[in-house]
């Protein structure tokens, strides 16, 4: 896992904007098992697919919490 330098060094910027995208892909990848895991017909896996968008949920907002950090903002 490689980081982007500008001078040979990562930024806290470059950074910030690594750990939102892959937030927001792991985001992504909760809501899609969510759905396949929807598209069965079991009880079992319709308690995975609220699972599954439970975690999505929480990715959602600890995007929101890590932008607050990236601020300065965090209570």
């Amino acid at each position: 896992m490689g980081y982007e330098t500008i001078g040979g060094r990562p930024t806290p910027g470059i950074t910030y904007l690594k750990l939102i995208n892959n937030l927001r892909e792991a985001q992504d990848a909760c809501a899609m098992l969510s759905h396949l895991s929807h598209t069965e017909s079991g009880i079992k896996d319709t308690a995975l697919a609220k699972g599954w968008l439970l975690v999505a949920e929480m990715l959602r907002k600890m995007q929101h919490n890590v932008t607050e950090m990236a601020q300065g903002r965090l209570n």
